[in-house]
């Protein structure tokens, strides 16, 4: 159920474990997901993609709880040990990358994709390692970039990556 203004309450992040697999499934299938995440994967597609990322520990999934229910996705993920065909010109070992959605169309719009993102950085520069968190929305997701600026992201550039255009956007500790 949701209300006509956001919780006070902040977010919990929660691992995400192979029992959510259903319930993200059925999220990156929906249309205002699908839109900038792609054609979603099968469920067995994405049970391998969890494993695979397990043992290589360099992507953390979370659920976004708020208020006892799920309601959003986050993902952070060690730039330097990402996709070398996404990150190419990244020499700093405490970057971190982050992509995240609300799962509920009726909850966009109501200030909670910029509080899920800012809380989501706050905890990932609980690690002192952490420097800097990038994301990279497409040029066309207002929505998205409008949300990353009110959490504190500055555009740098906008970069060609295997999924077309993106803005890169970073937010460096103690900005």
């Amino acid at each position: 159920m949701t209300t006509d203004t956001p919780s006070d309450a902040c977010f919990q992040f929660e691992r995400v474990t192979f029992d959510d697999v259903p319930m993200l499934t059925d999220w990156l299938a929906r249309p205002h997901v699908a839109r900038w995440f792609g054609d979603p994967p099968s469920r067995d597609a994405l049970r391998q993609e969890l494993a695979e990322e397990q043992e290589a520990d360099a992507v953390w999934r979370y659920v976004a709880w708020l208020d006892g229910r799920p309601v959003a996705y986050s993902q952070a993920y060690d730039v330097m040990r990402a996709d070398p065909a996404w990150w190419r010109e990244e020499r700093d070992p405490g970057a971190r990358g982050i992509d995240q959605y609300l799962a509920h169309p009726e909850d966009m719009g109501r200030g909670l994709g910029t509080r899920l993102v800012a809380e989501f950085v706050a905890k990932l520069f609980l690690d002192p390692a952490v420097t800097k968190v990038q994301t990279d929305p497409s040029p066309d997701n207002a929505r998205a970039i409008r949300a990353y600026a009110k959490a504190g992201f500055q555009p740098v550039r906008t970069l060609d990556t295997p999924d077309g255009p993106a803005l890169l956007m970073v937010v460096r500790r103690g900005a």
